[in-house]
């Protein structure tokens, strides 16, 4: 296959995983917002979808780990990245139709890592660098994440206990509007950013650019459009998982779980960290169950999301692997690995038509769980 065109098809592969990344993780920005009315789920991820757009153009330190940190981009070629891409965006794609929030970069990760460690030996993985960069933050951040979540919102019911509970409730949600616009400019700053540097890395594997390049102007611009078209159209099953799985949310809980999230996220953006803001998101509003209530989680739909954590790395590197050995045959392999991931995109799909998740459902069942807490809490 012509190089030229195999970039191409990289690139595009590429955004079309961002797109992915866009709709699987609009819940991280705005599940809170949405359980507790502070904003509508149309009016929600069209604010998300702008912020996300204009954070694509804050930094570039995470793109910059990744197309020049993560593999070695002297030893792996276009094929392979767009082997590693496949295993992400199928993985994201198997976890939004179950409706598991796991991690997009995770995904994106272990495709990459997986595809160039079959492909060009693991001496072409830098280890270091992914425990670094990606494994530790990936158990500190959310873990912080929910720490000062657990802290900010036992302070507000407390600092907030005399205040007539109407009141509070209309203050906490228009500061909810607030912490949500910064979620989605952080999610913008740091997850747009993870495409730009496999798209870069491919610029760089192609000797289009020169190692240690960043990402060129049209690289950020499409890579911001794109996860602002996914995030507008919405992943209302996530968004259910974690707007009304997780935790019973109120308004002081959501602001609470925005703010500490979206701290976590634009501080490791700034120090080049690519982390998930799936695990930051979801650590946030888990403290801010505890803060509430000690028993304010369900652990039971919170073991289900750890455990889809602990195998997107492996389970994204063994397809980014199978994808990566396949597409470096040559133009045959490419085909066939651009064939299966259509495939399974359009399987994945048909089967999501049979039992859709709709903005209108997820604002009725979380109306409707919020009603029996009321009424839990009066008896």
């Amino acid at each position: 296959m012509d190089a030229s065109l195999l970039v191409v098809i990289v690139v595009i592969t590429a955004l079309a995983f961002d797109f992915t990344n866009g709709f699987h993780d609009t819940a991280n920005a705005m599940a809170t917002s949405i359980a507790t009315g502070a904003l509508r789920p149309r009016t929600a991820v069209a604010l998300s979808a702008v912020l996300n757009l204009v954070g694509a153009f804050l930094s570039v330190e995470v793109a910059k780990t990744i197309s020049g940190g993560i593999v070695d981009d002297a030893k792996i070629t276009p094929a392979i990245v767009f082997g590693g891409l496949i295993g992400a965006i199928v993985w994201n794609l198997v976890t939004w139709y179950v409706g598991l929030p796991s991690s997009s970069s995770h995904a994106l990760f272990g495709g990459l890592i997986g595809a160039t460690w079959v492909s060009s030996g693991a001496d072409a993985v830098h280890f270091t660098k992914v425990v670094d960069k990606v494994l530790v933050p990936a158990i500190a951040a959310p873990l912080v994440a929910g720490v000062i979540a657990l802290l900010a919102t036992f302070l507000t019911y407390r600092l907030t206990r005399r205040t007539r509970a109407s009141v509070a409730d209309k203050g906490f949600k228009v500061g909810q509007v607030a912490s949500a616009a910064l979620m989605s400019l952080a999610h913008g700053t740091n997850d747009a950013q993870k495409t730009m540097g496999i798209i870069t890395l491919t610029l760089i594997t192609a000797g289009t650019l020169p190692a240690g390049s960043g990402p060129p102007v049209w690289v950020i611009l499409s890579a911001g459009v794109a996860i602002a078209l996914g995030t507008y159209l919405g992943g209302w099953r996530i968004t259910h998982t974690l707007g009304k799985g997780l935790t019973t949310i109120e308004a002081p809980q959501g602001f609470a779980a925005q703010t500490s999230a979206a701290t976590v996220i634009m501080a490791s953006s700034h120090l080049g960290f690519a982390l998930s803001t799936t695990h930051v998101a979801s650590g946030g509003i888990m403290g801010s169950g505890l803060g509430r209530q000690r028993d304010g989680v369900r652990w039971n739909v919170a073991g289900r999301m750890a455990m889809a954590w602990l195998f997107t790395l492996p389970a994204a590197g063994i397809v980014g692997a199978l994808a990566g050995l396949l597409a470096g045959q040559g133009t045959y392999g490419v085909v066939l690995v651009a064939v299966l991931g259509i495939a399974v995109a359009v399987l994945v799909w048909l089967l999501s038509r049979r039992e859709p998740v709709r903005p209108e459902h997820v604002v009725d069942e979380i109306a409707a769980q919020a009603e029996t807490h009321k009424l839990d809490v009066a008896a």
